[in-house]
Order: C-alpha cells, then sequence, then structure tokens
C-alpha cells in the first residue's frame, strides 16, 4: 500500500478549509492505494535513481 497527497475537490476543499480555521492546524488529506512493486534490474534502477536526482523527487516502480 502507498499513500499520497489527495486530489481534493472544490466542495471538500471547502470543507477541508473550514475545519482548518475551526480547528487552528493545518490539515493534510492522503489517499491510499493498494500496488504491487514492480521488479526491476541494475540498468532500469540506474534510470530511474539518475531522473529521482534530476526531478528532486522520489519514484517508486509497480506493476501495472
Amino acid at each position: 500500500m502507498i499513500c499520497t497527497l489527495s486530489n481534493v475537490e472544490k466542495i471538500d476543499l471547502d470543507k477541508l478549509k473550514a475545519a482548518e480555521k475551526e480547528l487552528g492546524v493545518t490539515l493534510l488529506s492522503f489517499s491510499c492505494h493498494d500496488i504491487t512493486a514492480a521488479t526491476v534490474d541494475a540498468e532500469m534502477l540506474k534510470k530511474i535513481e539518475a531522473l529521482e536526482k534530476e526531478l528532486g523527487v522520489s519514484l517508486v516502480a509497480v506493476k501495472s
């Protein structure tokens, strides 16, 4: 399972902003997904790591 920041619809965003104002805190919304990691060889891993470094992100290879 992997969790990512949610893509919140406008109506939900308004509800979150109202709750943040009421509670005096910032709320982060995460969505979780069942995934299966892909098997990568050394060459693929090297390319993924280079892309991570170039983009400044972490990447996860999953089966599609």
